[in-house]
């Protein structure tokens, strides 16, 4: 599995399209952060089942990084944010290449690019 994350329109979909191919947004081996929203599990357990699932059924994981700006003030929204990352950890252990997407440009942090 190959995990691409980054902050919000940092090309992660054009890197993936451009190093995958252009259908491979929607070809369904390709989740996109946007459409998880699954953060609201209770616990550690229930975060690495669902890390496990989503690198089973998916070839590539397009994920968007969250601790960055501004805390917010709401608790619910802040544990979302926390298990985002935590989720973002599992994923890249697990994942056998792991790209940062930074102003359109790919840095390999693990595996080969």
């Amino acid at each position: 599995m190959t995990l691409i994350i980054g902050p919000l329109f940092s090309g992660q979909e054009e890197y993936a399209a451009e190093r995958f191919g252009p259908d491979v947004l929607a070809s369904g081996r390709t989740l996109n952060h946007a459409e998880t929203k699954a953060y609201d599990a209770a616990s550690k357990e229930e975060l690495t089942q669902l890390a496990e699932t989503l690198c089973s059924s998916y070839d590539i994981i397009l994920f968007t990084e969250t601790g960055g700006g501004v805390v917010p003030m709401d608790a619910g929204e802040r544990f979302r944010r926390e298990q985002a990352g935590r989720l973002a950890c599992l994923l890249a252990e697990q994942a056998d290449t792991v790209i940062r997407m930074c102003c359109g440009l790919p840095m390999v942090l693990k595996g080969t690019n």
